[in-house]
């Protein structure tokens, strides 16, 4: 099946949201638990302002969900199949690597 102009668009969206190392690194923080973004923040050597930014990007391609309570944000993964994306990206990078050095996500 072929995919329309829409749906290819769509599926640009969802792999622009992996293709900065900051997004990837927020990913595997929130792997296995939900975060408040002052969490994430504390665990990542970047801003809370660039945080918040890829956090927003990753929300809107709807890879992440978030939830508020009071003044705090907190987000979790949306949909559990973006780590076997990530699995398969670095199944290939393994494969590919010429000196072996595994790559986990």
């Amino acid at each position: 099946m072929k995919l329309d102009s829409q749906q290819l668009a769509r599926v640009a969206a969802l792999f622009r949201a992996f293709a900065e190392p900051t997004r990837l690194a927020i990913l595997q923080e929130l792997k296995s638990d939900e975060l408040a973004v002052s969490e994430i923040v504390d665990r990542l050597t970047t801003s809370q302002a660039n945080v918040s930014k890829q956090l927003k990007l990753l929300h809107d391609a709807g890879v992440v969900s978030r939830r508020k309570s009071g003044t705090t944000v907190f987000y979790t993964i949306a949909d559990p199949m973006v780590f076997e994306l990530c699995r398969l990206v670095c199944d290939k990078l393994n494969r590919d690597a010429v000196k072996p050095s595994k790559i986990r996500f």
